[in-house]
């Protein structure tokens, strides 16, 4: 048996409605506070560590960029803490106006070492570090899965590798930050082959691991509801998604398509987008959404390139909706184009399926089944974790 540390962080977004959600929450025990997270299904929440745990391993998730539940723990062990503002408190004040996030994106890989070094980019103060340092000291991980390449970089892994040699893993599914030294880590892994092969040139052990399911999700949500979206969209739209835009826009101009998520005030005023919003979802909100779709649209970051492997692939057709997704030339080693799940070549090919899958029913209902039977047999966290384990082991 082994015990393992799966560090995260979440969305900034994610955690002002969180707390948003349940006045007070931020005041409750560390462990009321993470099962409130957890609860909300909100991304991977304790699904890795709840899969390592059904191996028979002690697991543990810390939240590294959530300062009201690092805060509540660090009360419980007797740590001194400054006290973060209460939730909401500095939302949007350092919002970057939309005209300028479409005017830089293309500068985007550039300018991302020098936000690193004067600051800008996402990592953890001095006292989280130490926290956070404390955390792992009580817990003393055999393994430690780090999902955050930026809150916890190269210089912090080192710090946590110093505390009784865990083996360190590494994951990452956008660009890693440039001019680290990756041999701190006994192996990378990403559900890009582009970026494992960006960390093997750099001299570090990468694999690809996708990401996936867990199907308890589906006794945590409450019974589906009927089908009242007829196309629908959850995701972000932003300057790093220029392809999407471009294809949900198409989609605006001649159906009704319901889109749930953020970044909408990155596009111009006249995107066809802006009638089509429904607000932002998560967690458990999001998956019924996705349900509730007789048609749910997949499209991936322009990053992507030509892999397929985003979240959505698995969350859509693990509820068993239908997907309709862009045609990627690895898809057909995760389902199944046109048995398991619909894929589109192009906008003309994506408002053409559209429209023939809107007219059969049962075709649809088909192809949503068989591609939550290919999810439940091949990409559930559990597989994930089995195949992780089988690297290191």
């Amino acid at each position: 048996m082994m015990r393992v540390l799966v560090l995260n962080a979440d969305y900034p977004r994610f955690l002002a409605w969180l707390y948003r959600r349940r006045p007070g929450l931020e005041n409750e025990p560390y462990a009321a506070q993470m099962a409130a997270r957890n609860a909300s299904l909100f991304g991977v929440a304790d699904f890795y560590s709840r899969n390592f745990g059904g191996l028979g391993h002690a697991a543990r998730d810390i939240h590294v960029n959530n300062p009201w539940m690092r805060a509540a723990w660090a009360r419980e062990h007797g740590l001194a803490v400054t006290t973060p503002p209460p939730p909401g408190a500095a939302s949007g004040r350092n919002a970057i106006p939309g005209w300028l996030q479409r005017a830089v994106a293309p500068a985007k890989p550039m300018l991302r070492p020098l936000a690193r070094k004067v600051g800008l980019s996402p990592r953890l103060d001095t006292e989280a570090e130490q926290i956070l340092l404390a955390q792992i000291e009580d817990f003393k991980p055999d393994l430690v899965l780090n999902q955050d390449l930026y809150h916890v970089d190269t210089r912090l892994a080192r710090r946590i590798k110093q505390i009784g040699r865990p083996i360190l893993i590494g994951q990452t599914g956008i660009s890693p930050p440039r001019g680290e030294d990756w041999s701190v880590y006994d192996l990378m892994i990403s559900q890009m082959a582009s970026i494992v092969e960006f960390f093997r040139r750099r001299g570090a052990r990468a694999e690809v691991v996708h990401l996936a399911f867990e199907p308890s999700i589906l006794e945590a949500l409450p019974p589906p509801s009927p089908q009242k979206f007829e196309v629908t969209f959850v995701g972000a739209v932003t300057a790093d998604h220029k392809s999407r835009v471009a294809q949900l826009e198409a989609v605006a101009r001649y159906y009704d398509l319901k889109l749930f998520g953020s970044g909408l005030h990155t596009l111009p005023a006249s995107s066809p987008l802006h009638r089509c919003y429904q607000g932002e979802v998560w967690g458990s909100e999001m998956y019924q959404a996705l349900r509730a779709s007789r048609i749910t649209l997949n499209s991936h970051i322009d990053l992507a390139g030509q892999e397929a492997g985003n979240a959505r692939l698995f969350e859509a057709t693990g509820v068993g909706a239908f997907l309709l997704t862009d045609l990627k030339d690895n898809l057909h080693t995760l389902f199944s184009p046109q048995r398991e799940v619909a894929a589109w070549r192009d906008t003309k090919d994506c408002l053409a399926m559209i429209d023939h899958y809107l007219a059969d029913e049962a075709m649809c209902r088909s192809i949503a089944q068989a591609g939550q039977d290919r999810t439940f047999a091949a990409h559930t966290f559990r597989r994930r974790v089995e195949q992780i384990l089988g690297f290191i082991g």
